[in-house]
């Protein structure tokens, strides 16, 4: 292990107004009033028990409040967060700070007050411009209200602002999903994260599937989307991002380059790397009511070598970058060796190209992307 990894912090909501048919993260609908202060106490808390695992001189180089719907949060709840965050890590100067939001519940007023917290990215669920989508995917948004919010937040000097599109949802044509995007488009995003529609386990679509488009529909939607996207001068950076240059997020980059972060918050996910090159999974309590009583913590382990490197190679064989070798040790402490057979049988297969000193992931190796990790399992 040649250094730590860069640190990110991901703070998870868990409320929302109702929930997604599609939606499998964990979140609940609110009933009654969000407890503001109590839950931020026990973030705040939740972070405390954390912070044994890193030394004191690790920078946080990204901030990430998801959920559920963070918006709900009162402007109060949010400056409280951001100031118990600075009082207990360290914050690098350029730290990229972004919160998601519902386009239903936000105004101008409650942008000027993130602003005010050094939150300085927007992440807007927009999920479809059609209002008969938008109903079957249970989001309480109109597509008007979502073009105001997304004006708005693009003349309000965020440092970058994304939007979330899906495709493949029920019912859709070809040109339904080509028209969504384009909307998208016309509205000159930073970033996008067009992906699409997958039915999840324990989620309502499960139980009731909905009518989704054919593959060979999903995949003219891919195939011209993706030339919509470059012809508009967006970068595919991983599978489903898209930025314009320079605004790439950080915060995601750091997920699948194989860096570390707190996870705090119900349900929240934590992974660190020790100087000695041990690193830990920390798992948050699922359950709100135990969360709130003080039990933070559900699981925690070590990693063994055969975690490291396929965690590492399903996050890295994400992106659209060249992975240096070297990455390899410097992230898992691990020799390349260790997996030198199987990436000559990558190689051989038409998924990996090894030029000089890095890996890239071709084109056939994108498309069948399972199947080049099962050669590493």
């Amino acid at each position: 292990m040649l250094k730590l990894p860069p640190l990110s912090l991901y703070i998870h909501i868990p409320w929302c107004i109702q929930k997604c048919p599609y939606c499998d993260f964990h979140s609940q609908p609110l009933k009654g009033r969000l407890p503001n202060i109590k839950y931020i106490n026990h973030l705040l808390h939740d972070l405390e028990q954390d912070l044994q695992h890193i030394s004191n001189n690790r920078e946080v180089i990204s901030i990430y409040i998801g959920g559920g719907t963070p918006s709900l949060l009162s402007n109060n709840a949010i400056q409280m967060l951001m100031d118990g965050i600075r009082t207990r890590l360290l914050l690098n100067e350029n730290s990229e700070i972004t919160i998601e939001i519902n386009p239903e519940i936000i105004d101008s007023n409650r942008f000027i007050k993130y602003q005010k917290t050094g939150i300085n990215r927007i992440s807007i669920g927009v999920q479809s411009f059609n209002s008969k989508k938008l109903k079957s995917l249970g989001r309480t948004h109109s597509s008007k209200k979502a073009k105001e919010i997304i004006n708005l937040v693009s003349k309000m000097n965020f440092k970058s602002f994304n939007i979330d599109l899906m495709y493949g949802l029920p019912n859709q044509s070809l040109e339904e999903a080509i028209h969504d995007l384009c909307q998208a488009i016309v509205l000159n995003p930073p970033h996008l994260s067009w992906y699409q529609l997958t039915i999840e386990a324990n989620t309502l679509f499960n139980s009731y599937q909905p009518s989704l488009p054919d593959d060979t529909t999903l995949w003219n939607i891919y195939k011209k989307g993706n030339q919509l996207l470059t012809a508009a001068g967006y970068h595919r950076y991983e599978i489903s991002a898209y930025a314009k240059p320079g605004y790439y997020c950080k915060h995601n980059l750091n997920y699948w380059r194989f860096g570390d972060y707190l996870g705090i918050g119900c349900s929240a996910h934590g992974k660190l790397t020790k100087p000695n090159g041990c690193i830990i999974r920390i798992v948050k309590n699922k359950y709100l009511y135990s969360f709130m009583n003080g039990k933070y913590i559900d699981t925690q382990y070590q990693l063994n070598n055969d975690d490291k490197k396929i965690e590492f190679l399903m996050n890295r064989f994400r992106l659209f970058e060249n992975i240096p070798c070297s990455d390899f040790y410097k992230y898992t402490g691990l020799h390349e060796t260790v997996i030198e057979s199987q990436i000559k049988n990558a190689i051989a297969s038409g998924y990996l190209l090894k030029v000089k000193n890095y890996w890239k992931v071709t084109k056939k190796g994108k498309l069948f992307l399972n199947s080049l990790l099962e050669l590493f399992l």
